[in-house]
């Protein structure tokens, strides 16, 4: 008899639970019905980059590539970026209904009430324009997300003398700015909150506000530079950029989308144990000292706010992603002050404990999280109070059995989804052991299933969490201990990843995805068993690859420099001239690189339109200093000199443009593209003895570029020398030769 099934939300989490009852159990088992709130799929991601009415901006770019940000059986494309933009996420999440459809979508439809009749079934309400609905279901999967309202404490008006929004309604300055009352410019932009969602926002408002400094094109912001941005953290956070190394002590490192390091099952001892939850001293100490070796700091180089020491290394770590925040923070652009916000008047910010008063507030934003509680509002209370429901407790809201999945006294009731940060892959997990709890009934369940439910404390452990003080970040946060164990309870096998170079350790890398654990499908056709097959094949042949342009080739390097370059840096250059027309000499000064929205100047006017990325990011190129000749220290002089630097994510590639002589801010034409050098066999070196070989061991990342400036051809050399993720120093130098040039210039560059 087939079973009726009301999901709740047609988010990841819904659309993953609708595929899975329709399309991994005995065909006929389940009639499903997703009702959605919204008028599209998606939950959190929007399909379009226009729609930014939601809880997330359209343009922000996840914090976990495309090989976590997946379910197993379908693909992203191959020209997709390895960190999706939101929308992106959103399209994928379309092409997933248009792959394995078959539940009833109800989009605009709000449930309002659920209630858990006597028999088990469950009489659920919606509410929709054509008005209220009543319709009994066997079973009820609550798939609402974690994002149920923003979080706005008792202290922070509603109304005040200067705009205050939450993070998840930011999209731009100007709109932020024209909420001001005041007719003043200028002021404090004020983040609130130091843990993932405070560091994006800073660095994300950061950037727009860079780019209106430095925009070549007039500015719908007033005297940009009069703003500057505060950010209030109670404590530090180790902030990792997107792309990290998994060989952060080579002085060439490679570099990975940073969730391929991070589950890198080759670094961790098997069976795996649950890393998250309650974090010893001990393990404090472990992972802070794995944090700051794959960083490469503690943090103290870009700030005294950001250094984590001494007894912050007994604490239980924060992490945090972001490409460009720390860097920000070096060149002051954002200016952090620790403690709690407290109160706030006129424009007048008190911190606690300190009592410290951030003054001349021009606007604030709240990155204070999300409240789930509203996201369960629909169940009875009966029903709540079973699932230990503790709306003072929103990272851990509710007690449920087997990681979040369901609860032994509503067997009619599951969940996926509903903790904090949920992986892809746990989600599809969750929704296949809800299923086969769901077909399964007590008598016919596997020896695996049985055990598994016989061994899990997790109702337990929520609890005990709850008034831990050393409850870790995220709770349930250990994806690859939680794919271990859903695994195990289902029976399925892991697939081999595939061989990669060794890394330091001897150990090729063993990576995790979604894709690595596909569920056996007996019950679809076998065309359709082969499509899915070729979906599976593709994420896992991506994956791969990736890697192994990372760890055998130059990929991604090109990115990583260019992230790391932002901010100010000491330059010291020297001229060898062998033409007495132009001088030998020595300039020092510094270079100053300002992050900036990319402009079209001097490309072809196709450019960016064609992309989905649009003109990503650039860097408006400054240096300034003094010229001292060398034969006649009399004769020194202010130079100057601007350059556009670029970076395309599609095509890995980094680029330098002349600017204008009429506007310098604006880009002319190509000076060259960096091509990156792949180094040399390390065996090779490793049997040379003596100070050459141990030189070319030392050796950072290697370029070279050329360009032929009408007569004159530039013969272009650069050295990248990383301290892990980090750019600590460069080398530039030219040698060019013409009929009336003859000369080279070696510069280096230093924070």
């Amino acid at each position: 008899m087939v079973k009726r099934v009301c999901i709740v939300g047609a988010g990841p989490s819904g659309l993953v639970a609708a595929k899975t009852l329709v399309h991994d159990v005995p065909a006929g088992s389940f009639k499903v019905t997703v009702f959605e709130a919204q008028p599209r799929i998606g939950g959190l991601w929007p399909a379009s980059k226009e729609d930014a009415d939601g809880l997330v901006h359209p343009l922000m770019v996840t914090n976990q590539s495309r090989h976590t940000v997946q379910f197993s059986d379908l693909a992203w494309r191959d020209s997709d970026p390895q960190f999706p933009r939101a929308w992106q996420v959103g399209r994928y999440l379309e092409r997933y209904l248009n792959e394995y459809g078959g539940a009833d979508i109800r989009l605009g439809h709000k449930v309002m009430k659920a209630d858990l009749r006597n028999d088990g079934s469950w009489n659920v309400q919606t509410e929709s324009d054509k008005g209220s609905e009543s319709t009994t279901f066997d079973y009820l999967l609550v798939a609402t997300g974690f994002f149920g309202k923003p979080i706005w404490r008792n202290h922070m008006l509603k109304e005040a003398d200067v705009p205050i929004i939450h993070s998840s309604q930011y999209r731009d300055l100007k709109s932020l700015l024209s909420l001001s009352k005041s007719e003043s410019r200028g002021g404090k932009i004020l983040i609130v909150g130091g843990q993932m969602s405070g560091i994006e926002t800073a660095a994300t408002i950061a950037t727009h506000l860079s780019s209106a400094i430095h925009s070549p094109e007039e500015n719908s912001i007033e005297e940009p530079e009069k703003y500057s941005i505060h950010h209030i953290v109670h404590r530090p956070s180790w902030v990792f950029p997107l792309f990290t190394s998994p060989q952060p002590a080579a002085s060439a490192p490679p570099f990975l989308p940073c969730d391929l390091p991070s589950y890198n099952l080759a670094n961790r001892p098997k069976p795996l144990a649950n890393n998250q939850g309650h974090i010893s001293v001990d393990t404090a100490r472990a992972y802070n000292s794995i944090y700051q070796s794959v960083l490469g700091t503690n943090q103290s180089q870009f700030s005294a706010e950001t250094k984590i020491d001494g007894q912050l290394l007994d604490e239980q770590p924060w992490v945090a992603m972001s490409s460009y925040y720390m860097d920000f923070v070096r060149s002051g652009l954002i200016r952090i002050s620790k403690g709690k916000l407290s109160s706030f008047s006129g424009t007048v910010a008190t911190l606690d404990p300190t009592k410290e008063q951030i003054s001349d507030v021009a606007a604030v934003v709240l990155a204070t999280g999300f409240d789930p509680s509203p996201s369960l509002s629909f169940l009875p209370s009966s029903v709540l109070e079973t699932i230990s429901h503790s709306p003072s407790h929103p990272n851990l809201p509710v007690a449920l059995a087997f990681h979040g999945t369901h609860h032994p006294s509503l067997p009619n009731l599951g969940f996926v989804g509903l903790y904090r940060s949920p992986y892809w892959g746990v989600m599809e997990m969750q929704a296949r052991f809800v299923a086969r709890l769901w077909t399964s009934g007590p008598q016919n369940r596997t020896p695996a299933l049985e055990q598994a439910l016989a061994d899990d404390d997790s109702i337990a452990r929520t609890l005990a969490l709850r008034t831990d003080p050393r409850t870790s970040q995220f709770p349930m946060g250990d994806y690859a201990f939680l794919m271990q164990e859903f695994a195990r309870a289902l029976d399925i096998p892991i697939v081999p990843f595939g061989d990669t170079p060794p890394l330091a350790t001897g150990k090729p890398m063993d990576i995790l995805t979604p894709a690595r654990y596909p569920l056996p499908s007996s019950s679809v056709s076998p065309a359709a068993k082969a499509k899915r097959q070729r979906e599976i094949s593709q994420n896992l042949r991506a994956t791969h690859e990736t890697a192994l342009a990372g760890l055998s080739g130059a990929r991604f390097v090109a990115g990583a420099v260019f992230r790391s370059l932002l901010g100010e840096w000491r330059l010291e250059r020297t001229l060898s001239s062998r033409l007495p027309s132009h001088p030998s000499g020595r300039f020092e000064g510094t270079a100053r690189f300002h992050l900036r929205e990319g402009t079209l100047d001097g490309r072809p006017h196709s450019h960016g339109a064609k992309s989905e990325l649009g003109l990503g990011l650039e860097y408006l190129y400054i240096e300034d200093g003094m010229f001292t000749a060398q034969n006649n220290p009399a004769l020194s002089f202010r130079a100057t000199r601007r350059y556009i630097w670029r970076y395309d994510e599609e095509s890995d590639k980094l680029s330098v443009w002349f600017a204008r002589t009429n506007n310098p801010a604006k880009a002319d034409y190509l000076f060259h593209e960096v091509e990156f050098l792949v180094p040399g066999n390390e065996d090779e070196v490793a049997q040379d003895t003596g100070a050459a070989a141990e030189k070319q061991r030392e050796k950072g990342w290697l370029a070279r570029a050329s360009h032929l400036c009408v007569e004159d051809l530039y013969d272009v050399h650069y050295e990248f020398l990383f301290n892990a993720v980090n750019l600590h120093e460069w080398k530039l130098g030219y040698t060019v030769k013409g009929p009336k040039k003859d000369y080279t210039i070696e510069g280096v560059y230093k924070r």
